[in-house]
């Protein structure tokens, strides 16, 4: 198990501490650069409809000022796609998304939603996107990502950081067999939400994961220690939990 797994960094609430001021400090591009000085193999960011942390124009600088693939999280609107076609970033993950939500509250229902997110991920597709569907770690929905065309997965793995003693060891059970399903099917399977030093060790330790990807909790370290130190930290914990040596 000693397989590289993939640390993308998500800058949104680099973005949201900016917007509380209005202006241009802290910089989420100036985030990007040095969170791949500290490791990182990819940069998220979401896009969301309300423009509650990251803007259009951060998007457009992200897609032409750092080397790193940049993932675009985006909800399946007419909106989101265009802003994805003319970016053109190397992935766009579609997630679920509410105004009145705090958070990404759950995963995609790419069953339920198959009709509408199809043309989504055939455009998307097409122009040479990486599709991926943030989804819950359930093998339908799964199934539907394959179906769709989706080369991706991301499980969401916001109830296993949130659970506690044993109903937690049954969300990561969860997660693991989701995890074997999606590269017994030829997807590729990411994950994330909610992960921490705390939480990440298991998860990462899954070897049919390739991919994490965080972002609220690295920021949040980032106040006490800086963020090139919480993502080389980050790093480490995941680099231990594939038993690599020199983590």
């Amino acid at each position: 198990m000693s397989r590289h797994l993939r640390l993308g960094v998500n800058i949104d609430h680099v973005a949201t501490v900016r917007n509380a001021r209005g202006g241009p400090h802290p910089d989420p591009l100036r985030a990007a650069k040095l969170a791949a000085q500290a490791g990182a193999d990819g940069i998220t960011a979401h896009l969301r409809e309300d423009r509650r942390h990251i803007r259009d124009e951060d998007i457009a600088r992200l897609a032409t000022g750092i080397d790193l693939p940049l993932n675009l999280e985006m909800a399946a609107t007419e909106e989101m796609l265009a802003i994805a076609l003319r970016h053109r970033p190397h992935a766009a993950c579609i997630v679920p998304e509410k105004r009145t939500e705090v958070t990404t509250e759950g995963g995609l229902d790419a069953v339920g939603g198959f009709a509408h997110l199809e043309r989504f991920a055939q455009e998307l597709g097409a122009a040479g996107i990486r599709v991926s569907l943030f989804v819950d770690p359930e093998p339908a929905q799964l199934d539907a990502a394959r179906a769709l065309g989706a080369p991706v997965v991301e499980l969401h793995t916001g109830a296993y950081c949130e659970a506690e003693g044993a109903a937690r060891e049954a969300e990561l059970e969860r997660i693991v067999r989701a995890a074997a399903h999606a590269e017994a099917i030829g997807l590729e399977c990411h994950a994330g939400h909610g992960l921490s030093y705390e939480t990440v060790g298991p998860v990462a330790a899954i070897p049919t994961i390739v991919e994490l990807n965080i972002g609220h909790f690295l920021v949040g370290e980032a106040i006490f220690g800086g963020l090139y130190s919480a993502i080389q930290r980050m790093r480490a914990c995941m680099k231990q939990a594939r038993g690599i040596v020199g983590a």
